[in-house]
């Protein structure tokens, strides 16, 4: 039974998504500073295997890094709905950036939506 992850193309998929996710977090002003690594690179691998991971790929993250525990590892920052919303603007360049069909499309973004609006913690002002 194929999963989610093979569907879509598999770790290469997954690669080209948070690659391009990166690159505008790299350049982004309000979220780079939630970042304190210099190399990104870290950071990307590790999205890179959680999400290939959720998706049903390779269990590669749990095996190095435990559970995903999402709001513990996020909770150092302050993540406010404005953040959230240019997090989601960053992951839609990545989605935009491979060939998924439109359910696909839709079955990924219905995920990171809600996964951004639950890491948020702290209200705007």
């Amino acid at each position: 039974m194929a999963t989610f992850y093979d569907e879509i193309g598999g770790m290469e998929t997954i690669t080209a998504i948070v690659h391009r996710f990166y690159e505008g977090v790299a350049a982004d002003e309000a979220l780079r500073p939630m970042y304190p690594e210099e190399d990104l690179g870290p950071a990307e691998e590790r999205f890179r295997l959680f999400l290939a991971q959720y998706w049903g790929g390779p269990t590669t993250y749990s095996e190095t890094r435990g559970h995903p525990r999402l709001r513990m590892r996020h909770a150092p920052f302050e993540v406010t709905p404005a953040a959230a919303g240019l997090w989601l603007k960053h992951f839609r360049a990545g989605l935009d950036s491979v060939d998924l069909t439109p359910e696909q499309d839709a079955q990924f973004w219905d995920y990171v939506t809600h996964a951004a609006q639950f890491m948020v913690n702290t209200p705007e002002g």
